[in-house]
């Protein structure tokens, strides 16, 4: 499986402590993390949850480690993958453009507020 050593290591666990806490074997962790044998969709779902990842990034099929619990859309999790992979330097920039961005539709909540209040409907 494409992360499943990097998540493995990544908390510390030798191959059989990981197997041990999720009731395996070590010679069975050790296949999986070789690509020697294939897990089936249980499997997968119980390593996902054990790292708290999603299985798209246990699997390596995005950059995106948490889980989809927050319900986000297909396009939302593409939009946060392009983020992702952009350099440190980037995405300091567009954190930047994004906190202006709210900041001006905050002062344009406030002022239709104001003009609600004031009955001007503008």
């Amino acid at each position: 499986m494409f992360r499943l050593e990097y998540l493995r290591k990544e908390i510390g666990l030798s191959q059989a402590e990981f197997a041990k806490r999720v009731n395996m074997t070590q010679q069975r962790i050790s296949a999986y993390e070789k690509g020697k044998r294939e897990p089936d969709i249980e499997t997968i779902k119980q390593f996902a949850n054990f790292f708290n990842v999603s299985i798209d990034y246990l699997l390596g099929k995005n950059d995106i480690r948490i889980s989809k619990q927050i319900n986000l859309s297909e396009d939302e999790v593409a939009f946060a993958s392009k983020i992702i992979k952009l350099n440190k330097e980037n995405q300091e920039t567009l954190k930047s453009i994004i906190d202006g961005l709210f900041a001006k539709q905050e002062l344009e909540h406030n002022k239709r507020k104001k003009c609600e209040l004031k009955g001007d409907n503008k």
